[in-house]
Formats: structure tokens, C-alpha cells, sequence
């Protein structure tokens, strides 16, 4: 029984020292240099030891805008994805011909790259002196004058930033909720044909229970990844997202780190954990939720 004991060990070992190696030390330095008070990365010598970073990020407006804009990220782009694709993924199940087809046109966002998706919106969606941009041209039908969605009004410039992360998101999350739908067993459906349920009995009763697993999954990489947030921005309003007021925590982590006014990795490190004890909190809650609603 030892020696199986040991065995097993010794075939976690690898993963354990990777794990060891590029998570749990990364995570330790990091929370060490968050308490590293007056931080000189020249000298690489601090004056003392404390929670200063924490206060002056959390006083930082710069970081609240970045946190502010976060969570509406999060808020409005995680709830109208899953539901875009859980729409979409019902109806794609019930198309038998071309299916595979219509399946490949709304992937194809997925494996198209970040930044030129992103420099596709901002040509769609940016005034210039020549021209007011497609979506303008097709608002000026309704006769709305031109809005500037790049350089504009802040709630403009969100309602891209949303659109787009949905446009992005989107694909990934059909292909795994059309996999889910083909999964549930069709006697279900039958029986339920047979004794003249409601179509919206059926969902509610049949289809959300079955598929609650992926929903959950996607749920919580959904927060993950809108948490992640940052490549996106930049694709749409550059380099210098605090003048565009449309940074995000992974972006004022980076500046603090490499930006303009680089060379603070103390208060990077503070705000990379405030980040972490966000995602965790919101992790926890959701795991708590699932069981009650998640049927495995």
C-alpha cells in the first residue's frame, strides 16, 4: 500500500514542481513586493515594510477608473454573451442542414486575431476628417447625427469596448453550448413531446438542467476573462488607454510596471493581488450558487 502510495507521488511530482515552480513562488513574490514599502527598482532596495502600496492604489485615481471601467466590462459583457450564445446555440440545434456550416461562419471570430478584429471596429467605428465611419453612415438613416465612438463621450466609447468583447467572447461559447445542447438525451425531449409540455417547460425543466455544467463553466471563465481585460482596449483605443479613460486593472497593472510611469512594481504587485481577491470573491460566490443550480 506504500509503495503505491509512493508511486502515485512520484507521478504527481512533475506537475507539483510546475505548479511549485511557475504559480505558487510567482504568487508568493508577488505578495512580498506588495509589502515592500518605497520600492527602488534601480537599487532594487526598499525602506520598510507595510500595507502603503494597498492605500495608495486604492487612492489612486487612475486604479479606480481602471476598476470602475472593469467591472462594467464584466457586468454587461459576461450575462449578454452567455445568453447571445445560448440563443443562438438553441437555434443552431434545430437546423439540421448547413449546420456545420453556420457553426464555422460564428467560430471564425475566435480564431481571428485580437488586434486586427480590434483594428477592424475601430476603422467601423472612428470619425475621421474624411469620412464619419460605417456605423455612423448607417445611424444617419434614422437621422441621428454622427457620434464619435473612439475619441468621443465615454459612454460611446464603453458601448464599443462592450460590443466588441461580446463579438469576441461569443464564438467560443456557441461551440460549447452547441455541444452541450447535442448532448442531452433525446428521450427527454420525447417524453416530453408525448405528454404535451410547453416549449418553455421543456427548457426550464429539460434543456437548463441538462446544460447547467457548461453554463457554470462559462459563467466563471466569463468573469475570469473579462477580469483579464486588456489586449481589447488597446486594439480599439491604443497604448495610452488613461487619456482615453478606458484602461482596465491588467492595463494600470502593466503601467505601473512598463507604461510611462513605469518602474513600480510594489504597487503593481499590490493591485495584481487586489485583482486576485476580486476574482477569488467572485469565484467562491459563484461556486456557492452552482449548488443549488448546477445538476452534474
Amino acid at each position: 500500500m506504500k509503495r503505491r502510495r509512493s508511486k502515485g507521488w512520484l507521478y504527481l511530482l512533475p506537475a507539483i514542481l510546475l505548479l511549485g515552480a511557475f504559480m505558487v513562488y510567482p504568487l508568493i513574490d508577488v505578495f512580498i513586493y506588495s509589502l515592500e514599502e518605497g520600492y527602488n527598482s534601480a537599487s532594487q532596495t526598499f525602506g520598510g515594510v507595510g500595507l502603503y502600496n494597498y492605500s495608495h492604489v486604492l487612492r489612486d485615481p487612475y486604479f479606480m477608473q481602471a476598476l470602475r471601467n472593469t467591472f462594467i466590462i464584466v457586468i454587461i459583457t459576461v450575462p449578454v454573451s452567455t445568453g447571445l450564445a445560448l440563443l443562438i446555440s438553441l437555434q443552431l440545434s434545430k437546423i439540421k442542414k448547413l449546420q456545420e456550416l453556420f457553426q464555422t461562419v460564428f467560430f471564425l471570430p475566435y480564431v481571428t486575431n485580437t488586434l486586427a478584429v480590434g483594428l477592424v471596429f475601430m476603422i467601423l467605428f472612428k470619425r475621421t476628417p474624411y469620412t464619419d465611419g460605417l456605423i455612423n453612415l448607417m445611424i444617419s438613416v434614422f437621422g441621428a447625427g454622427p457620434v464619435d465612438f473612439i475619441d468621443g463621450p465615454y459612454a460611446a466609447k464603453m458601448f464599443v469596448m462592450c460590443f466588441y468583447t461580446v463579438w469576441v467572447v461569443l464564438p467560443f461559447k456557441i461551440l460549447i453550448l452547441t455541444s452541450a445542447l447535442a448532448s442531452v438525451k433525446k428521450e427527454y425531449y420525447n417524453a416530453a413531446r408525448v405528454d404535451g409540455t410547453p416549449r418553455w417547460r421543456v427548457f426550464t425543466k429539460i434543456t437548463l438542467p441538462a446544460i447547467s455544467p457548461m453554463l457554470f463553466y462559462l459563467i466563471i471563465t466569463g468573469f475570469i476573462g473579462a477580469f483579464k481585460a486588456y489586449s481589447d482596449e488597446v486594439a480599439l483605443f491604443g497604448t495610452d488607454l488613461n487619456a482615453a479613460g478606458m484602461n482596465t486593472i491588467v492595463g494600470y497593472i502593466y503601467d505601473m510596471l512598463y507604461g510611462n510611469g513605469g518602474g513600480y512594481p510594489s504597487y503593481a504587485a499590490a493591485a495584481a493581488l487586489i485583482l486576485f481577491a476580486i476574482v477569488l470573491t467572485i469565484t467562491v460566490i459563484n461556486l456557492m450558487v452552482s449548488r443549488k443550480h448546477v445538476h452534474y
